[in-house]
């Protein structure tokens, strides 16, 4: 499945358009689907469409009729368009629908809004009439359901909607702006398959695509050929051991599926009887291992760089995380050609190219794909969606919840990378397996014990995640119609 922006999605329907497809069609098979999702959620509850003169507004003329045949109550408010949206609202008017004035658009308690204003082909913020209705919208309280894209989006202002149809194929505002389209749901209306598979536009990581990369588990299987991990973080100042954040990455790996975890940290008592080999050593060094790959950096602190360095020399797959990110630990192992995967987040980001975090967090896509392109290395831009990006390929992942948001997480997903490494995937395919399945655990959690999860917590429902993946089944955070 790919993210198309709006400018893609418009290409794709132009295309169809080329081959014949009538857009009549497109149209008609849009707003049965939003009206579809319309009686899923609001049932009988009388909808009051708000449509404008382009294509947005025919898809929501559309589904105006639909619920009126079903027996919903509808009052229209409508700008007169032309071709498809014109013969749609002829449609509607052949059903002795009135339809007034879109300056005229009033509401109810009780009612529910269908935003149809306008979808991919908006061409800057809202301003004047429009961003009035919009903020009027808003402060109704009454449920929203926006059609193809909240109005208004990527500007603001926009619609801040309960739920979103989106129509043909999820669009960069519905991962990226996630907040303003509330539950979402994807409908497909009759594209031509192969205009939905652009190879120039990023993934997103689903159930599907992801299920046939999960390493397989033989009868024979023994600790040693599962895949091994080795961890090298912590540090040692005024006295004090810092190691909490390698012991995470450490159950991280090993709820992951690795077989044996090898865990090298500062001379010290460890602070709890993790199931590892501890090797304490008094300075960053490399001690010898039997493994498949590394996880390098985590709570390091000053000795962040020293770790990744010392672990160069191993030449193995390796999860730079945390303060083992640094241009020239990337370039020291972009230089040997190993495989690498880098995992910053927005701030440690914005250090590595030399901007700012908002720079960075305002287009996520961009910025992952310049750090691959600056490091040659694999990079896992954690965020909300996290971007996936090597080389010239990019993947959004759609699992993950706010609850997230605590100390400790980004650590256990290095290490259940790490373990994906040593199971044999490539860095490209461990960081998306491994993101998609710690943001999936954080969904199972949150959805059970809501804000206030702790890291090793989410490392815990690594195995009940997968699981789901094997299954096939799982939570996802859109629905398809």
């Amino acid at each position: 499945m790919r993210l198309f922006t709006p400018e893609a999605m418009r290409r794709a329907d132009e295309r169809a358009a080329e081959r014949g497809y009538p857009t009549l069609l497109l149209m008609e098979w849009a707003g049965m689907k939003a009206a579809r999702v319309y009686r899923a959620l609001f049932g009988e509850a009388p909808a009051v469409v708000l449509a404008g003169k382009g294509n947005n507004g025919g898809d929501g003329l559309v589904l105006a009729r639909h619920l009126l045949l079903e027996g919903v109550r509808v009052r229209v408010y409508a700008e007169e368009g032309k071709g498809d949206a014109l013969l749609a609202l002829k449609a509607l008017l052949a059903h002795g629908v009135e339809v007034r004035p879109l300056e005229e658009a009033s509401w109810a308690e009780g009612e529910v809004l269908v935003d149809a204003l306008f979808g991919t082909g908006l061409k800057g913020p809202l301003t004047g009439f429009y961003a009035g209705l919009v903020e009027r919208m808003n402060a109704s309280r009454l449920p929203i359901l926006a059609l193809d894209l909240p109005s208004g989006l990527p500007h603001a202002p926009h619609v801040r909607a309960t739920a979103t149809v989106a129509f043909g194929g999820l669009k960069t505002p519905h991962l990226f702006q996630r907040e303003a389209c509330g539950r979402l749901f994807l409908a497909e209306i009759g594209l031509p398959k192969d205009l939905l598979e652009d190879s120039t536009l990023p993934e997103i990581a689903t159930l599907e695509a992801l299920r046939p990369l999960l390493p397989r588990r033989p009868l024979t299987a023994h600790k040693g050929s599962v895949g091994r991990v080795g961890v090298l973080g912590g540090y040692r100042g005024e006295g004090l051991l810092y190691a909490g954040a390698p012991l995470l990455a450490a159950l991280g790996a090993y709820r992951m599926g690795a077989g044996l975890v090898h865990l090298v940290l500062p001379e010290g008592h460890p602070p709890s009887p993790l199931e590892a080999v501890f090797h304490p050593v008094p300075a960053p060094s490399l001690p010898p291992l039997k493994v498949e790959a590394l996880a390098v950096g985590m709570g390091g602190g000053p000795w962040g760089a020293a770790w990744a360095l010392a672990a160069l020399e191993a030449g193995l797959p390796t999860v730079l995380d945390a303060d083992a990110l640094t241009l020239e630990v990337a370039e020291a192992y972009r230089r040997r050609g190993l495989p690498a995967v880098l995992t910053p987040h927005a701030g440690e980001a914005a250090r590595l190219l030399g901007t700012a975090p908002e720079a960075v967090a305002g287009d996520p896509l961009e910025a992952a794909r310049a750090l691959a392109e600056r490091t040659g290395l694999t990079v896992v831009l954690k965020g909300a969606p996290t971007v996936v990006a090597e080389g010239d390929r990019l993947s959004v992942n759609p699992t993950g919840h706010p609850a997230l948001a605590t100390g400790g997480t980004g650590d256990v997903l290095s290490g259940a990378i790490a373990a994906l490494l040593a199971a044999g995937l490539s860095p490209f395919e461990a960081a998306r397996l491994g993101v998609f399945l710690h943001g999936l655990a954080g969904d199972l959690l949150a959805e059970e014990k809501g804000i206030g999860l702790l890291a090793h917590e989410v490392a815990e429902a690594l195995p009940r995640a997968r699981r789901l993946l094997e299954e096939g089944r799982g939570p996802m955070p859109f629905g398809v119609v």
